[in-house]
């Protein structure tokens, strides 16, 4: 295993993350493709065992019960001091009001509660699910400051947003003396590569260190064309995420298994050395479902693509549109119409 500073801080994390929305209960909220306990656990543990130390999850993933099932696997295989717990907050948790979002009283206690279903005394990475335009930025990032004074969370963290909302934030916290966002979580992989206009430049200049999303596209870098797995049956944003530019994707998927063929691995492996060559780009998250894909996602470690191969994974790539999930309605509608107001000259 390599490890790896994340961003400008001093946090070493392994150049392989686990993604742990495949961890949960089933029969609890979102996704119905998490596999449970114990086939959680035993990944978990394999993982561990490869050098793994960093664990990504999120309050909403299987209505919590993917931070209980992971913090019981933690604390039976690992060793506290060693290991990068990463969390989330802005999902829905109950009905009624404050059961959601990034206010100050959501942030503080949906954090408190995090702490109890890990079993930990403080959170290493804690994140905002994307951004909630109900509550001020400002609120948002004093309560995450406050979240580390307290002692309970070491670094905090953004995912997918806008590269201008990216910049605004950063600049609140610098101008208030709050704490910085050590990283970005971002959705970028060989099939959608529009995070490079703007949100990894920015990251790079700021020193904020990428976490990668949907490295292997919801599966279609690691699978056959043609074949599907139980998550790309049933995983719901799969067609909003990948379903325009077929022929584009097409090529590149083309290009990946004979690049793949010829060097006798895995296409995950070849998808995944793409990103981890690329200079600010420091883990992918990795939503492993056996214990073979987190060996072939330590493997792609040992893969070192040439400039022509990258070249001829990059070529066919076409630009598409920014698919914006996790917004409500209001928050569509909001942006629209901040758009309309604010048009690019």
């Amino acid at each position: 295993m390599q490890y790896v500073k994340l961003g400008r801080s001093g946090l070493e994390v392994s150049r392989i993350a686990i993604g742990c929305m495949t961890f949960g209960d089933p029969d609890r909220g979102y996704p119905s493709w998490s596999i449970g306990e114990e086939g959680s656990r035993r990944l978990i543990k394999h993982a561990l065992d490869r050098g793994v130390n960093f664990f990504d999850t999120a309050n909403g993933y299987s209505e919590g019960t993917s931070e209980e099932i992971l913090g019981r696997a933690l604390r039976d295989y690992g060793h506290r001091d060693e290991l990068v717990i990463a969390t989330k907050v802005r999902n829905r948790m109950r009905p009624g009001p404050n059961g959601m979002g990034l206010s100050r009283k959501a942030i503080l206690a949906e954090l408190d509660a995090s702490l109890k279903r890990l079993g930990v005394d403080f959170i290493d990475l804690y994140q905002i699910h994307r951004l909630d335009h109900s509550v001020p930025f400002e609120e948002t990032l004093e309560a995450l400051h406050d979240a580390v004074k307290s002692g309970k969370v070491r670094y905090i963290g953004a995912c997918s947003m806008f590269a201008w909302e990216f910049s605004k934030l950063l600049a609140l916290q610098q101008l208030s003396g709050w704490t910085q966002f050590t990283s970005m979580q971002h959705h970028y992989n060989l099939l959608n590569r529009e995070e490079e206009r703007e949100m990894i430049p920015l990251c790079q200049d700021a020193g904020v260190g990428t976490i990668i999303w949907s490295p292997l596209a919801r599966g279609r870098l690691a699978q056959s064309p043609g074949s599907a797995g139980v998550r790309q049956s049933s995983d719901r944003m799969a067609d909003v995420l990948y379903g325009q530019e077929a022929e584009s994707n097409a090529q590149i998927t083309a290009a990946l298994t004979s690049i793949a063929d010829a060097r006798e691995v895995t296409r995950a492996q070849v998808a995944l050395a793409w990103l981890l060559q690329h200079p600010v780009v420091a883990v992918p998250l990795v939503g492993a479902a056996s214990t073979d894909e987190i060996d072939q996602a330590v493997w792609a470690l040992e893969v070192q693509l040439s400039a022509s191969e990258i070249a001829a994974l990059e070529a066919p790539y076409t630009p598409r549109a920014v698919a914006q999930l996790g917004l409500t309605k209001e928050e569509h509608d909001a942006l629209s119409t901040l758009d309309t107001a604010n048009p690019i000259r």
